[in-house]
């Protein structure tokens, strides 16, 4: 699209106020119900000159709707959540790795499963555009927070068609759809980032995973003994009533506090022997995952154990992601994956 064709494409509107473009939106079945930032000519130019390339290639097909991606279009529906043009790279980098084929967004975005893309900011970009990784990073108050994760869902309802009742069946649908975005706390992190893990070395990264709303997990013993806290999550991630219970790919993004990931760490724990410990101790008895689910998307050694047999929630200890976020408090939660997808870390580019 050529920048006339573009400036033919706009809408005038009879009035410019924040009512007029909200009526507008509603009007079309447009938006995410919230007050909207106008896309301007010059706001959307503004996002789009923190990016590196072309403004109308096409970096992403979104699904279910096979919805074309360029950055132009990722601008303006980042001018409409009310992102600083800073953060831009970052919504585009969370939009590139939803495209990636394990992440399966066909079936993220159509399911009856309340799953919502949960976007974690790592990196030097975390405190150059103000990102919130301390107390309350995955509630209100931080504007980069806030919009990136509204970004990203406007993108996904504008392009990729997850409507409610068309695009999107969600049952309930769940609060993370409006927005889920936090940054890890590498300050706090006895274990380094958790993105170079995943292989991306470069200064700033971001991961999606998505999944359920978060599962808290409380212990406030003063000596914070390592068994104590990780049993009471290992406990939180031991139910047959989520998504991930009868599919060994199932991932577990157990988000620590930095009080137990400080209290794990002292007792000489790595962040791999936390997710082995997970790995262990969140099981069930064969038996009780066979009389619930006829359909139980295992791996072949999970299916041919007997009965008494106690089988993990996940088929390898890898699925138990960890990353630390957060602020003071005896306060860890765990994200359960929709189940079948998995979760991509990439860097943030332009």
């Amino acid at each position: 699209m050529s920048t006339a064709e573009y400036t033919a494409a706009t809408i005038d509107l009879d009035h410019d106020t924040p009512e007029a473009l909200l009526e507008l939106f509603t009007a079309r079945g447009w938006g995410d119900g919230l007050p909207l930032v106008a896309p301007t000519i010059d706001r959307v130019a503004a996002m789009l000159a923190e990016a590196s390339g072309p403004p109308d290639e096409v970096i992403a097909i979104l699904q279910p709707r096979a919805g074309v991606v360029t950055r132009r279009v990722v601008a303006i529906n980042a001018v409409l959540a009310g992102c600083a043009p800073n953060t831009f790279p970052v919504v585009l980098s969370a939009i590139r790795a939803l495209a990636r084929p394990e992440v399966n967004l066909r079936g993220v975005n159509a399911t009856t499963h309340p799953v919502a893309p949960m976007v974690i900011v790592h990196g030097e970009v975390v405190e150059r555009c103000g990102f919130n990784a301390g107390t309350g990073g995955f509630g209100p108050g931080n504007r980069a927070n806030a919009t990136v994760g509204r970004a990203v869902r406007l993108i996904l309802l504008h392009v990729a068609g997850a409507v409610p009742g068309s695009g999107d069946a969600s049952t309930h649908g769940q609060p993370a759809k409006y927005t889920f975005c936090a940054a890890e706390n590498l300050a706090e992190s006895p274990w380094g980032g958790y993105a170079a893990t995943r292989g991306v070395l470069e200064p700033s990264a971001v991961t999606v995973h998505c999944g359920e709303g978060p599962h808290n997990v409380h212990d406030a013993e003063a000596a914070g003994d390592p068994a104590l806290i990780l049993d009471k999550i290992a406990s939180s991630m031991t139910t047959l009533g989520m998504n991930n219970a009868p599919i060994s790919q199932a991932e577990f993004f157990v988000v620590l506090g930095p009080e137990h990931a400080r209290s794990l760490a002292a007792a000489g724990l790595s962040r791999e022997d936390v997710s082995s410990y997970l790995y262990e101790r969140a099981r069930l008895p064969a038996a009780l995952f066979r009389r619930h689910f006829q359909e139980l998307a295992w791996a072949t050694w999970i299916k041919i154990v007997a009965d008494d047999a106690l089988l993990p929630m996940t088929g390898h200890p890898d699925n138990v992601r960890v990353v630390v976020s957060g602020g003071p408090g005896k306060h860890s939660f765990v994200v359960p994956s929709w189940g079948m997808t998995r979760s991509v870390t990439v860097p943030v580019t332009g």
